[in-house]
């Protein structure tokens, strides 16, 4: 199973709100809710630069992603996504992908205070190495 395949790339589609966990240099776990974007090769967040997962993400690139939803009936559906963050440079790319991130997430430019990344921000893509879920059908 891949990021790419349509069940896990719907079931991401409907989630605002992913878990990130990053490796500490103790190696234990720090997980933080994160907004995201998905698509079939990568998932792309952005973070303040200065915080404790950026720091591991730049001493380790190891992470992990889950994505859960529980339905009305009491069904659980999720995705695990395994891989390695890659710390994005400013370019074409960079900005179309903040484009995106204003058209999912409306409350970005106020928290901004306009619609460019602020320089304290960065970005970073999760190339999978492995994808699981549960639940999808």
């Amino acid at each position: 199973m891949g990021l790419d395949e349509a069940r896990v790339q719907s079931f991401l589609a409907t989630r605002d709100v992913v878990v990130l966990a990053t490796v500490q240099a103790t190696g234990a776990p720090l997980a933080m809710p994160m907004w995201f974007l998905h698509e079939p090769a990568a998932l792309t967040m952005i973070s303040v630069g200065d915080t404790q997962k950026v720091r591991n993400i730049r001493r380790d690139r190891r992470v992990c992603v889950v994505a859960e939803a529980v339905g009305a009936g009491g069904e659980i559906r999720g995705v695990t996504v395994q891989g390695r963050a890659e710390l994005l440079a400013d370019g074409p790319e960079r900005r179309a992908l903040i484009g995106r991130f204003h058209e999912k997430y409306r409350g970005l430019e106020r928290l901004w205070a306009g619609k460019a990344m602020p320089a304290n921000r960065v970005m970073f893509r999760i190339v999978p190495s492995r994808v699981r879920s549960w639940g999808l059908g």
